[in-house]
Order: C-alpha cells, then sequence, then structure tokens
C-alpha cells in the first residue's frame, strides 16, 4: 500500500506541477547546462572543482540538500497536506532497524569487494589516510549524507513514484520512469565523462534496485538505509580524481582515467550484486507476490480523498483501506 499512501493528501493537479518543478529544479538545471555546454567547458569546471579542497568541495556539493529536503518535506506536509510517514512507509512507524540493517548491508558488501580487488590489482590503490582530514571527513558525511540521500530517495521513490502511481494506477511504469529519471539526472557526473555513458546501466540500475526495495517493502526505509551506506562508502573508502566525489578517503585510485576493470565493477553490481541483495532482502523480510506487488494495479480507497490532520504527529492515523471499504458497505 505504499504507493495509495499518496491517497492521503490533496493531490490538485497545480500542487503536484508545483511541487515537482521546485524539488526537481536543481536536476533539471545540471542537465541542460550539461546539454549545451562544450567538451572544453566542461573539462574546465571539472578541474576548478578539483582545485577546491576536497572537503569544503563536500560541502559545498552537499549543503543544497539540506534545503531541498526540508523544502519538499514541507510542501508535502503543508501544501498536499498528507504526513512525512505517508511519505515514507505504509507501516504505522518508520522503522529504523531497516533503515540500519540495509546500511550495514552495502557497508559489509562494499568492503569485501574492495578487498577482493585490492588484492588482486593492487597497483593503482594507494594508502590515503591522514588522521585530522579524515575525521573531518566522517562528522562532515554523517552529518550532510542523510540529507543528499534523503533527498534523492523522497524525492523519486517516495513523492514521484507515488504520484506518477496514482496517476497511471499501475505500480511497473512508475517503478521503470523513476529509475530511468534518477540514472538521467545523474548524468552530469563526472564517471560518465570519463567512461562513457554504460555507466548509465549502473545509475538506472541502483535506481531500479531501490525502487524495487520500495515496493516490495511497502517503505523506504531500506532504500534510505542502503543509498546512504554506498554513499558513504564512496566518500570514506576509496575516491579518484576521475568520481564525482573528491575526498580524502582511507584509500586512492591513482590510475589516471578509469580503467576497464572499473566499468566491469560496475556492470557485475548490477547483474550479480544487486540480485544477489534483492535475494537476501527477499528472505530477511519475507517478501512475497512479487508480481501484484510490482507490477499490480493501484487503487484509490473507496470514498472521498481522506486528508490527514497534520496538526499534531500524535493525530497522523494510517488508514486500513480494506476496513475503510467495509464500513463504507455497513453504512
Amino acid at each position: 500500500m505504499y504507493i495509495e499512501q499518496a491517497y492521503k493528501g490533496d493531490n490538485t493537479g497545480w500542487k503536484v506541477i508545483l511541487t515537482t518543478l521546485i524539488a526537481t529544479g536543481i536536476f533539471i538545471v545540471n542537465f541542460i547546462t550539461y546539454l549545451f555546454i562544450s567538451a572544453e567547458d566542461l573539462d574546465k569546471t571539472y578541474e576548478m572543482m578539483k582545485s577546491i579542497p576536497p572537503l569544503l568541495n563536500l560541502i559545498i556539493n552537499l549543503a543544497p540538500f539540506v534545503v531541498l529536503v526540508l523544502l519538499l518535506i514541507l510542501m508535502v506536509v503543508f501544501l498536499h497536506q498528507r504526513s512525512f510517514l505517508s511519505l515514507t512507509t505504509s507501516r504505522k512507524k518508520i522503522d529504523f532497524s531497516r533503515i540500519a540493517f540495509s546500511a550495514c548491508l552495502i557497508i559489509g558488501l562494499t568492503l569485501a569487494m574492495f578487498a577482493v580487488g585490492y588484492y588482486m590489482e593492487p597497483e593503482n590503490i594507494e594508502w590515503n589516510f591522514k588522521p585530522v582530514k579524515f575525521a573531518l571527513l566522517v562528522v562532515v558525511s554523517l552529518i550532510l549524507f542523510p540529507f543528499q540521500i534523503g533527498f534523492e530517495e523522497y524525492l523519486f521513490r517516495g513523492y514521484l513514484m507515488q504520484q506518477i502511481g496514482i496517476l497511471v494506477k499501475n505500480r511497473w511504469f512508475p517503478l521503470v520512469l523513476t529509475s530511468i529519471l534518477f540514472g538521467v539526472m545523474h548524468s552530469a557526473n563526472p564517471e560518465v565523462a570519463e567512461m562513457g555513458y554504460i555507466t548509465m546501466v549502473f545509475y538506472i540500475g541502483f535506481g531500479l534496485l531501490m525502487g524495487i526495495m520500495t515496493l516490495m517493502d511497502e517503505g523506504l526505509e531500506l532504500a534510505l538505509g542502503f543509498h546512504f551506506g554506498n554513499n558513504l562508502m564512496a566518500a570514506l573508502l576509496i575516491s579518484s580524481d576521475w568520481s564525482a566525489l573528491q575526498t580524502d578517503s582511507l584509500f586512492k585510485n591513482t590510475a589516471e582515467s578509469a580503467s576497464s576493470g572499473v566499468v566491469q565493477e560496475m556492470l557485475i553490481s548490477v547483474c550479480i550484486s544487486f540480485p544477489v541483495i534483492l535475494f537476501v532482502l527477499a528472505k530477511k523480510y519475507n517478501w512475497s507476490n512479487w508480481k501484484e506487488r510490482l507490477t499490480g494495479k493501484v487503487v484509490a480507497p473507496l470514498g472521498d480523498v481522506v486528508v490527514e490532520n497534520t496538526n499534531s504527529h500524535d493525530s497522523l492515523v494510517q488508514n486500513d483501506y480494506s476496513k475503510l471499504s467495509d464500513d463504507k458497505k455497513s453504512n
């Protein structure tokens, strides 16, 4: 019932359009700029970014997401008149244990894959540990990454998936479309310019993985934790001159450009690691009825649209639509 949570709010067309435009504005501007900027100017931009101290560069890149995620949540609560809880999950409360488990899962998997890669090809990886800079990086990452991944998940797998779902009345289309949009909005990342558009397979695949988690688990918790753990490792474990994140990480890839091995690792992640991750989560959380949850119809509750009272968090209620239907019949 995750997509159906959108029925609890005011989905007037102009409100949906306004919220979408404001929330996606930063991605749209970046994408349009990327389309029209010359290759030479793009290289100059990347070089300018590299000249900024890594920690300051990270703060500059992540700080806007603090405002964006808060703005998105405020618009959902006050403009659409629905709760933050309904944007997060179909459960009666947010399950933080799910967030923690999925974060630990991807962190453990990333460390294991890095260890294997380092053992097989250590020549381009060097120890880069600087105690003070790394400590500051950890603090900044723990503070700002929740806002960055929170915005992307609440926008793509939350707001957009729900609104598109109740518009087209099915689950597969918002799953596919939001995954593609997630990939497209990352097309201006330096990795794409360095390794080519084959990396879009990874970004779209990652978006698809997060979307499947959300629909199968009826909430954003697993996607939030997984995305956070993934980005945290990208910042803390290893960086390179051609990656989107320039940080004082533990290790650094000293290769002047991305090797074919990096591309292969991305494709292996999409084709092998992602299915394994879904298998582990499915076993732990007893997922079933995959076809209905991923491709089934989205059905509006009977009767008038339910708008929640957002004046008090204590008054926010998760509605049982089947019970609502029975009550209508009995009346």
